[in-house]
Order: C-alpha cells, then structure tokens, then sequence
C-alpha cells in the first residue's frame, strides 16, 4: 500500500484523466481562468461487496495513510452501499467509496459479478496500484450490456475496473467563481454537458453541500470481442458550507449523491 497520499492521488489523477480528455480541458481552463491551483474536493471509487474487492479493502488503502471513517450512505434504488474518509490534513481529498449490494441483485448478475472477481487475489488488492490497475478480467461486449439492463453501476465496474470514477474541484477554493451555478455555466459556454438529473445542481446551502457534474466523456475501450464507445469517467464540483460550529460541511448527501451515480449513464 503507498505511505505518501500525494503520490496516491496523483497516480490515481493520471489513470483517471487517461480515459477522462474532459476532465484535462476543464482543469486546464479553470486553471488559465484562476492562475492558482485546483484543489480536489473528494474522489469516488466503485466496487463489489465480494471478498477480496469489497469497501473494507479499498479503505485499508486510506486508513493505511491516516484517514478515518466519516459518514455511511444507502442507495436503496441503486442497491448500493457507500461510506467517506477524511484526513486532518487540510488539503487531503475527502474519498467516496460505494459497492453494489449483489445479494439484492438477480442471479444472473450475480453469477456473472462472481466470476469478474473470482480471479483476484488479497495480494493484488493489497498492492500499492490497486486502486488504479483498471480491470482484472476478460469482458465481453454482449455481458456488459446484459449487465447494463439491471445495473448501470455493475456494467460501469466491470468495464472500468478499479480506478477513480470521478474528481471533484472544490468550488470553495476557487477565486475567480463564486458559485456551483457559476460553474455550470463556464462548462455550458464551453461546449460541456452537465449532469441535470435531479437539476442541474444538486442540493443546497441548507444541506450544507452543492455538487454538479458534467456528464461522463464516450471513449472507446477494447473488450474481449470488439472495441465499442461507451461512458468513462466524469468530473464533479463541490461547493461546502459551514456548519454550526463554523467548519466546513465535510459529509455527503444522499439524494443529491443518488442523482450523481447518473453522470456515468449509458442512456441520458
């Protein structure tokens, strides 16, 4: 596992802008339009809830490096289950980490879940590229799309693999735009398309969190039987509010979460 966080999110960074050409331009027009550093809000990482791959394992990787637990999530509709890490340090990413719950899924699914991940070792999920080594088995195009009928999550996972599914620029760290709206716009004016599921921003000052995102970029990934176009990475915007205590909101919102798994659907 890696002992330096910043080497870990900028492996991470790099595995993930790969497949992500958006998320470059977008990062490089805020940073023409800001002159300073962007600062990341949080990552998500999906998984499975199947030994060795489930939640736990992933957050050895940020436990190892000082972060803790912070708030759990359930997504009924979604079938998914998800908790965040946080670090005292206080530019450190805030981490998102969701698995899907295949017990409530058909058996078809699960059947098909189980053999993605059948082959893969404690060793392999314990090692330090772990959470950036992509996909660690053979896919056919027709499974994905099986698996896209019940499950958006399950067929972007298996695709993907492990690797980050967004990063998020911290609204609150920018000086030349104000709001999560602000935002929108400059991605608008750009030719970007932003998540408007559940609208265009998702919650608000009074759930102490507003996050947008763009939708996720169309790329072409190789499968076992063909190379075919299908939804990637996105990135998000995250602008925080003070709680009563005065310091920043650090948690997540469920509802508005919800509608953000959605950046990466095949049919909007």
């Amino acid at each position: 596992m890696h002992t330096d966080r910043t080497a870990l999110f900028e492996n991470l960074w790099q595995n993930y802008r790969d497949v992500t050409p958006s998320a470059a331009k977008i990062h490089q027009l805020l940073g023409a339009k800001e002159n300073h550093r962007i600062i990341n809000d949080h990552i998500a990482l999906r998984t499975f809830n199947l030994a060795p791959v489930g939640l736990d394992a992933l957050a050895e990787h940020f436990l190892a490096l000082g972060y803790r637990e912070g708030g759990e999530y359930h997504f009924n509709n979604k079938k998914l289950y998800a908790r965040h890490y946080e670090h005292d340090a206080p530019e450190a990413p805030r981490v998102f980490i969701s698995e899907l719950l295949t017990e409530q899924c058909s058996p078809e699914l699960q059947a098909e879940v189980s053999k993605l991940v059948g082959g893969i070792t404690n060793e392999q999920v314990k090692a330090d590229d772990f959470l950036y080594s992509g996909r660690h088995w053979e896919l056919d195009y027709s499974t994905y799309q099986k698996l896209l009928e019940e499950s958006e999550y399950a067929a972007w996972l298996a695709a993907w693999g492990y690797r980050a599914n967004h990063f998020t620029v911290s609204v609150n760290h920018l000086q030349t735009f104000e709001t999560v709206a602000d935002i929108n716009q400059l991605l608008k004016d750009n030719g970007f398309t932003v998540n408007a599921s559940g609208g265009e921003v998702k919650g608000s000052p009074d759930d102490l969190l507003e996050q947008s995102s763009t939708m996720a970029d169309q790329v072409p990934l190789q499968f076992r039987d063909k190379e075919m176009t299908i939804p990637s990475c996105y990135y998000e915007f995250a602008q925080r509010y003070p709680t009563s205590d005065g310091t920043l909101y650090n948690g997540f919102v469920a509802a508005s979460a919800d509608k953000i798994f959605e950046s990466t659907n095949a049919n909007m």
